[in-house]
């Protein structure tokens, strides 16, 4: 009965047994990223060849049917193999096949089927930004120490199968770690005790290029010029967001007058939390560098969301602005928070 009551007081989602996976976030940011890169490589190489159409005698094999065959092989492995090793190759796979998916969305939401409908990257971004604030909410909530331990048994499921690799063995007993003096914490550290040895383990390129990308972002914010440029350049590509919003408007653009609001207003509100940012990191370091974050982060959830009905392609150019800037600011915040004592978030990343 005590154990009863233990378990109505843990969060509601931990009742019903839907535990979250640590590496939740780093797999839903690659699946993203490849949905968003597998659109912009569809779209580009359809321009290049000319959008042929692939079939024949009045029928067309449109790349949404791949897309839809992809996710679902994607779905039949997920729910086909259990642990966390097929994960990556499941956001990998899901993210191919969700791209060429969302990239006809044109087709889907006018009368004449019109795949250059023009506000149809906008759609894109806008569908890809919900997904993003989905995930945060989900994983936003601090981590219970049973969900730790659940997701240190989840490791042990591959490992009693496979075993385990050196990384796979530090990664499960961190989490137990973690976890603290919990029930049952004491036989799942036996139970990872009791898994062989073993090197051999499915690649994981979601990881690979999460943790090259983290050590790169680590070491370039370490170079004493490098948190400059970073800020300057937030505060130029700002700048010249709501300038270009505000001449578009004044001029008289044919462009949607909801699209050239959405630029200056969004573009004015990131610029003032540059601003505030600047007036704080000479004081409060790390509390300035929060205030970028901040900023940046209205650059990609709002104002390019705006560009994309305005230019798609520049568009393109000012979203990988943006996503450098933000493994930038979020490379030096770590670094501010190692030296103020609290979590590197840079080992946590080579943990996942």
């Amino acid at each position: 009965m005590p154990e009863q009551n233990t378990l109505r007081r843990r969060n509601p989602l931990l009742v019903i047994g839907l535990p979250r996976d640590p590496s939740g976030t780093r797999h839903v940011a690659g699946f993203l990223a490849l949905t968003v890169l597998t659109v912009l490589v569809t779209r580009g190489g359809l321009a290049l060849a000319g959008f042929p159409q692939v079939g024949g005698g009045g029928l067309h094999i449109a790349h949404v049917l791949w897309g839809g065959l992809l996710m679902a092989l994607a779905l039949v492995a997920a729910l086909s193999w259990a642990g966390p090793v097929v994960r990556p190759l499941v956001a990998v796979v899901g993210g191919i096949g969700f791209g060429l998916f969302i990239d006809e969305v044109g087709k889907f939401v006018t009368s004449d089927n019109d795949y250059f409908f023009e506000p149809t990257a906008a759609l894109i971004y806008v569908v890809i930004v919900l997904l993003v604030l989905t995930a945060e909410l989900i994983h936003r909530r601090k981590r219970d120490p049973h969900e730790v331990l659940a997701a240190a048994t989840d490791l042990a499921v591959a490992g009693m199968a496979g075993g385990f690799s050196k990384r796979a063995r530090r990664q499960a007993r961190a989490l137990v770690d973690e976890a603290g003096d919990v029930a049952g914490a004491e036989q799942v550290r036996a139970l990872l005790d009791s898994v062989q040895d073993d090197a051999k383990e499915l690649p994981d390129p979601i990881g690979a290029v999460a943790s090259w990308v983290v050590g790169v972002s680590r070491r370039v914010v370490r170079v004493r010029w490098a948190p400059r440029v970073t800020v300057i350049v937030l505060g130029v590509a700002t700048l010249y967001t709501l300038v270009r919003g505000i001449v578009l408007w004044a001029t008289g653009s044919p462009l949607p007058n909801w699209a050239l609001a959405g630029i200056v207003v969004s573009g004015a509100l990131s610029l003032g939390l540059s601003v505030l940012g600047l007036r704080k990191v000479g004081t409060d370091r790390a509390t300035g560098y929060e205030w970028f974050r901040r900023a940046v982060l209205v650059n990609l959830l709002l104002v390019q969301i705006f560009l994309f009905r305005v230019d798609q392609w520049s568009a393109v150019s000012g979203l990988v602005v943006d996503l450098v800037l933000l493994g930038l600011v979020a490379a030096e915040l770590d670094v501010l928070r190692g030296k103020l004592g609290e979590p590197d978030a840079t080992e946590d990343a080579e943990q996942l």
